[in-house]
């Protein structure tokens, strides 16, 4: 079955915006061909909850289709992060080169060991919500009453705005 994914993509180490292109590029190979492939525009983000001293982040999210299971997607988007050089250590929210979260794989509810959707923290980051609302501000996620317009209308101040990227 065919389902609408969402995946958030990060990057505050090296060439970021090559890291989120390359990424981006492999998510396509591995999307479901000639369905539609949505990409919100790249945001700067102030870094969340990440040791002292850890560069800015460059955002944005996709949505592709996919016709796997869930933890299909997350063991492909895994693969892709490796190949772009995450590395995952022992520190918490360590700088990375590529860091790719899996938001939403349609109406699927999961609660695993290694995997939550829809995202467990998605409501409370703007830096995932602002580009996912540029390119489905009306989606209302599995489990949630409000559209993704809503939950970033309804965010508290985390922090300064965003800043697209050009």
């Amino acid at each position: 079955m065919i389902r609408r994914c969402g995946i958030a993509l990060g990057s505050n180490l090296g060439d970021r915006r090559q890291f989120l292109r390359e990424a981006i590029a492999a998510l396509h190979g591995i999307a479901v061909s000639g369905e539609a492939f949505l990409e919100a525009p790249l945001y700067r983000s102030n870094p969340l909850a990440c040791p002292a001293g850890s560069p800015d982040f460059l955002n944005t999210v996709v949505e592709l289709a996919w016709d796997g299971t869930p933890h299909g997607l997350l063991d492909a988007t895994r693969a892709i992060e490796q190949n772009l050089g995450r590395t995952r250590g022992t520190e918490r929210n360590a700088p990375r080169t590529i860091d790719l979260d899996l938001l939403y794989c349609g109406d699927i509810e999961c609660d695993t060991a290694d995997l939550t959707l829809p995202h467990p923290r998605i409501a409370e980051r703007r830096f995932v919500l602002q580009p996912l609302a540029d390119i489905r501000p009306g989606l209302v996620l599995p489990g949630m009453t409000g559209s993704v317009r809503d939950l970033l209308g309804n965010l508290l101040e985390d922090g300064p705005p965003l800043v697209p990227c050009a």
